[in-house]
């Protein structure tokens, strides 16, 4: 029987982020360096298959920092930042902590400090609970910043409007989204502090440009990420906004709520920052088998950032 065509668009950009590449190899030129095991305070990022895949090499992950013996093993903290409490914790207790923040994230937080610093009270826009937050807002003494997730969140704001106020974002967010609450918080505070280059992180912007141009050219979108990735949620709300019909996040082909897709001529396929290429691979050979694909990969900006590894990394491998 032969097999019913398919049309897929490939997104471009998609998956790792210069941020991602540089937490994953932060823990593994810890490896290379201390050898196993290493520890990683919370998901290093929100993937599945990366976490499993540095659990296999020797990383062991914890929640809290109490649950990292004495001992010489380092204590890496994950690409969405910590409180300031927690490196604070990990020194006290003299463990060797390595710092795998985004660059892109410390930026926020240097931003919300120099606020403060200013006097200003700050306006973080995020996702209550989202690790990013807890880290961002941990930077300050408790209530220097208020949280804001909605348009309404900033009317139902009990502060005077001739208040002195600064507004920060996390890097992850969706862009049309923010830019609603920018605009509520700029309508009612005309005199609020912007950051000087948006907060939104280049690659969440990047890979939402990508689902908007591929979105209305198909009838399905998947997303390849798992269900605790902002920036994957994210693109899937966008292919949603951009009327398209069917909209699926997927870790593994296995994942792919196929029936779903039966009659189906046009995907588009895209992953996370935190997605790894293989598993775009992995589910592009599984539409292969289904469907005789047409692939075409739609590019709509290109990307060549890259971070340096912490400087305790760096020494001595040169990287």
């Amino acid at each position: 029987m032969s097999k019913p065509p398919l049309l897929l668009l490939l997104c471009a950009p998609r998956g790792f982020c210069a941020g991602v590449v540089r937490a994953i190899d932060t823990v593994e030129r810890a490896l290379e360096k201390y050898g196993a095991p290493v520890y990683v305070r919370h998901e290093i990022v929100h993937n599945k298959y990366v976490v499993d895949d540095l659990k296999a090499k020797g990383a062991i992950f914890v929640d809290e920092l109490d649950e990292v013996p004495d001992g010489a093993a380092p204590v890496i903290f994950s690409a969405h930042g910590v409180p300031k409490d927690v490196p604070a914790a990990a020194s006290a207790r003299r463990l060797t902590g390595i710092d795998a923040t985004c660059p892109l994230v410390t930026k926020v937080h240097r931003e919300a400090m120099a606020h403060f610093k200013r006097g200003r009270r700050i306006l973080l826009i995020g996702h209550a609970g989202h690790p990013e937050v807890v880290g961002t807002m941990g930077q300050l003494p408790e209530g220097a910043i208020e949280l804001i997730e909605t348009v309404g969140d900033v009317e139902g704001l009990t502060l005077p409007d001739s208040a002195d106020l600064a507004y920060v974002t996390q890097t992850t967010l969706s862009v049309d989204d923010t830019a609603a609450i920018i605009a509520a918080l700029t309508r009612r505070f005309p005199d609020i502090a912007a950051p000087q280059k948006d907060d939104i992180c280049y690659a969440t912007t990047n890979r939402q440009e990508a689902v908007k141009a591929v979105a209305p050219r198909v009838e399905a979108m998947i997303v390849v990420g798992s269900g605790n990735s902002s920036n994957s949620l994210r693109l899937r709300e966008v292919a949603e906004r951009w009327d398209c019909r069917i909209s699926q996040m997927a870790l593994r082909a296995a994942d792919i709520d196929w029936p779903a897709l039966a009659g189906v001529k046009s995907v588009g396929l895209t992953a996370g920052a935190s997605a790894p290429e293989t598993l775009i691979d992995e589910i592009v050979a599984a539409f292969r088998e289904r469907y005789d694909v047409t692939l075409e990969v739609v590019t709509t900006a290109r990307e060549n950032m890259f971070f340096p590894l912490p400087r305790e990394l760096r020494a001595e491998t040169g990287a």
